[in-house]
């Protein structure tokens, strides 16, 4: 293939010197990606589908530190096709040792294809070819031209191309550090020139390719012959004069060594679509690289920083204006917001605002608004005159005058501290990015500025704040730009819920929701301090007594906490089965240890079990302690956005971490009480609300009539299964089916079964099939609804939320039997939580209605937590079953259960 001359430009090299050289980098895609994959344990880099990252991420960071160090001009990878090239037609055995590829790399080599698309890198994979041959073409193409190469590979056949203007970056610790073959390493390592390794290589053989050696020759005979006879071919022509045994080995293998020898020596004449000078580094297209790591959830904020420092147009970028964006700003100071307001009130504004609550203030400091004209405003809320003050109350109260938001519910709860009340939300773009793509896992705006408008914007800093500088005029105009991108991030929804027939749910649900939510986290729950501390302590001295009672049992002491230790009292000084090997030795997770209790009867593993839930539960008491405010409440802040099924969820605290069933749960839920000027605590939920959705869903006649007869469900479900009277419906069989019932609603196994249930799993298959075989009807929904999602790529819930799954139709199994259990389970667990914030929302409008001061204060696993003021009792829990139990009409009715007490246990029912 003919070259064009490349432009010659003078650069710094790696060591800060000049040169005049272009540089090509070219990578080994697979022998890198394989590094990476073992060097990061897959356990520790998955999303939430399932997919693994480690080989990604590790390529990624190698990448982005090579793009850094090197900086070259031009770059390319190259990939394997498959095992099938000339080298295994010519030598059927070639590789044919190595053990199948494993199934958590299977997959990242292709999706590390997309994230270079998404840097603009070219790549290349030849049929028939390895990406040694392509990388050994380009190299000599490119010497050729002019150019100076830099091979990134774990392939050490690779040093036959060093030479004085070809370098190799051979990995020696992971993918974490590179040593610089360079002529003169080469001959320092093996003796040898690089022209000569490759005679070399034939000698010594290469177990991992599975060539094979000479019997008694190894690296140091091989190199000696080479320097003694100069080359391979003239080793051969004069073979008679080896003398020895090893001689006469090699005069024995000399046929085998002569292939090895051609299978060793790259190709350098590939044909290639692309010639070298085409290989020049372009700008990144930023939008589809941050959708790709946003998508497989790789959120280290270092990874992303060094791979968007080495853009070859991020330089250019950081001097251009904002796409799309031309925002005629002003800096409102005393007197100036009223008559703004006044001119662009009446049309949706964006707005935008930086708050200390992350600090503790609960106040905002600045806040801009952005009109689709093109106007802005920015002002410090403290600077505002009283004229000022009312004008902008009452246009942020106001619901005719639209506005346009990033995390309302955050907008209102730090704006209630200041006395206002935000009315009007027109769109909340965090909860529409949300809708639209539920699995994704940062709804952060300036990702989403990124990936839907193509706009780069200021980035938050470590604390929550937005770093902007001092400069007040560069601050204000940054906070504009945010103001003005949540104003077009909500045209760019408002079309894309049409599209996927989201807009009610965002208007009719989760708007009023996070309203809703906002006033909840406002008024917290009371907590008893002393009663928590108690429990504390209680949880503490727990775990020093399990302690004391590990090193009895272990006969020494050891950390608790390590487990390496641990591993090494059970398998090797207590000699206990083996559990599951992993890279760092025999697992001891809590399944483990669980499993060691069942099959042995040593007291370790029951103690560390005792151990770890009581440390637990310390944790969790503690956290809670923390987190009392200055009024004795604690304020927990809920997320519409964690879960993709549409669950609501819970941080600082995590109230879901309290166990519901046990005794210390129990004691935990004490813990929370009724608070001054109010009587009790009220609790109501759904009875059994998943599989009264299943049964809904499914139109099961055996189920449905299961629940409408009155009689305890799982004792009904179990004589129809078990063929016996409901009368001789024992403890087990019930168990056994409450397990199966609520495990189909989370797309649980029969492998999942057996191990909760602790059968074998063939028990575990025929309780199903037999299960199935009685409620034909949820057997044809459930096959239904993972079908339907195949052919459409996601799954609907009654009210049309969606979850898109395109794993179902991977080739990965792993990622593909995920994407079905979750097919199962989003319809089911979406509905109900659907379900559940509309009886939310429900219960809190007729409270308003009714004129009533009690008021909703939690919701946690489907359960609704009311504070009940004096005298209402009565009216509250009437108004509360009947708002709950007409939130939807189900074939299956929803059935409410309501408690009441001082305490949140006490409240329980």
């Amino acid at each position: 293939m003919a070259e064009t001359a490349p432009k010659q430009t003078a650069q710094s090299d790696s060591a800060g010197g000049e040169r005049s050289r272009p540089r090509l980098m070219l990578m080994d895609g697979h022998s890198l990606a394989y590094r990476a994959f073992f060097a990061l344990p897959a356990e520790n880099f998955t999303t939430a589908l399932g997919q693994p990252t480690n080989a990604i991420y590790g390529f990624a960071s190698m990448l982005a530190n090579t793009l850094r160090d090197e900086r070259p001009t031009h770059f390319a990878v190259a990939f394997d096709v498959s095992r099938k090239t000339w080298r295994s037609d010519e030598f059927p055995e070639y590789k044919a040792n190595r053990t199948s590829t494993p199934d958590e790399f299977k997959g990242q080599v292709e999706l590390i294809g997309e994230m270079l698309d998404a840097m603009r890198a070219e790549r290349f994979a030849v049929e028939g070819f390895e990406a040694d041959d392509i990388i050994a073409t380009l190299a000599t193409q490119a010497e050729a031209a002019g150019f100076e190469v830099l091979i990134v590979t774990g392939d050490r056949d690779s040093f036959q191309l060093v030479s004085e203007h070809t370098t190799v970056l051979y990995p020696t610790k992971g993918v974490s550090e590179l040593t610089r073959f360079t002529p003169e390493k080469v001959r320092e390592k093996y003796g040898l020139t690089p022209a000569q390794y490759p005679d070399f290589a034939a000698l010594r053989g290469d177990p991992s390719d599975n060539l094979p050696g000479i019997p008694g020759v190894g690296e140091k005979t091989a190199a000696k012959w080479i320097n003694q006879f100069g080359s391979f071919a003239e080793l051969v022509e004069r073979v008679d004069e080896v003398k020895g045994k090893a001689g006469q080995n090699l005069r024995d293998h000399l046929e085998s060594v002569k292939t090895n020898r051609r299978l060793t020596e790259m190709v350098r004449d590939v044909e290639l679509p692309k010639a070298v000078a085409d290989l020049d580094r372009a700008p990144y297209d930023r939008q589809a690289l941050t959708l790709f790591l946003d998508t497989l959830e790789i959120r280290n904020p270092s990874l992303r920083e060094r791979l968007l420092a080495v853009d070859p147009g991020a330089e250019e970028e950081e001097t251009a204006p904002a796409a799309g964006v031309a925002l005629d700003g002003a800096v409102l100071g005393a007197g100036e917001l009223a008559p703004w307001l006044a001119r662009h009130g009446g049309q949706p504004l964006g707005l935008a605002c930086v708050d200390a609550w992350a600090l503790g203030a609960g106040s905002v400091s600045e806040i801009a608004l952005a009109g689709a004209g093109g106007e802005a405003a920015w002002f410090d809320p403290s600077q505002l005159d009283e004229a000022d003050e009312r004008a902008f109350a009452a246009w942020i109260s106001d619901p005719a005058r639209p506005k346009v938001l990033h995390n309302a519910k955050g907008v209102m709860r730090v704006f209630a501290e200041h006395g206002w009340t935000v009315g009007g939300v027109a769109m909340d773009t965090a909860l529409a990015a949300y809708l639209v793509k539920p699995g994704r896992r940062s709804f952060a705006l300036d990702a989403l500025a990124v990936e839907y408008l193509g706009r780069e914007l200021a980035p938050p800093a470590a604390d929550g704040q937005l770093a902007f500088g001092v400069d007040e005029q560069a601050e204000a105009d940054a906070l504009m730009a945010q103001a003005r991108a949540v104003l077009d991030l909500g045209d760019a929804f408002t079309v894309r819920l049409g599209d996927v027939g989201a807009a009610e749910l965002l208007t009719d649900i989760e708007l009023p929701t996070s309203a809703l939510l906002a006033r909840m986290e406002r008024a917290g729950i009371g907590a008893d301090r002393e009663h928590l501390e108690r429990m504390e302590q209680q949880f503490a001295d727990a775990v020093a007594q399990a302690v004391k009672e590990a090193h009895a049992a272990a006969g020494r002491e050891f950390n608790l906490g390590s487990p390496k230790q641990l591993q090494e009292i059970l398998f090797d000084q207590l000699g206990l089965p083996k559990t599951k090997k992993t890279k760092t030795g025999y697992t001891t997770d809590a399944d483990a240890l669980a499993w060691l209790a069942a099959q042995t009867e040593h007291e370790l593993p029951v103690i560390m079990l005792r151990h770890r839930e009581q440390a637990k539960l310390r944790v969790t008491v503690e956290g809670l302690i923390k987190t009392i405010a200055a009024d004795g409440r604690i304020h927990t802040t809920f997320n519409q956005t964690v879960a993709a099924t549409g669950r609501l969820s819970s941080t600082d605290p995590n109230l879901q971490n309290i166990p519901v069933r046990t005794d210390e749960g129990r004691a935990i839920r004490r813990g929370f009480v009724v608070g001054e000027g109010y009587e009790s605590l009220m609790t109501a939920d759904y009875s059994q609300i998943e599989l009264r959705v299943m049964a809904h869903l499914s139109e099961d006649e055996g189920l449905i009539e299961a629940f409408t007869s009155g009689e305890d469900l799982h004792t009904t479900v179990a004589s129809q299964v078990f063929s016996v009277p409901k009368d001789a419906v024992d403890a087990e069989m019930r168990r056994k089916i409450k397990a199966m019932s609520y495990g189909l609603a989370y797309g649980l196994s029969a492998f999942g079964l057996s191990q909760q249930l602790g059968i074998e799993a063939a028990e575990a298959r025929g309780l199903m099939d037999t299960y199935f075989q009685r409620f034909g009807g949820v057997r044809d929904y459930l096959h239904r609804a993972v079908e339907e999602a195949r052919a459409t790529g996601y799954t609907e819930t009654m009210l049309g939320r969606r979850r898109y799954l395109p794993d179902l139709n991977s080739d990965n199994r792993q990622r593909r039997e995920t994407a079905e259990r979750m097919a199962l389970n989003a319809p089911i667990q979406g509905t109900a939580a659907d379900i559940v914030k509309i009886a939310m929302l429900r219960v809190d409008r007729a409270l308003t209605e009714a004129g009533l001061k009690s008021r909703m204060l939690l919701q946690v696993h489907d359960e609704i937590v009311l504070e009940i003021a004096p005298g209402e009792r009565d009216r509250v829990e009437e108004l509360v079953r009947r708002e709950m139990a007409s939130a939807v009409e189900l074939r299956a009715p929803l059935d409410v259960s309501v408690g009441d007490g001082t305490d949140w246990e006490s409240a329980a029912h």
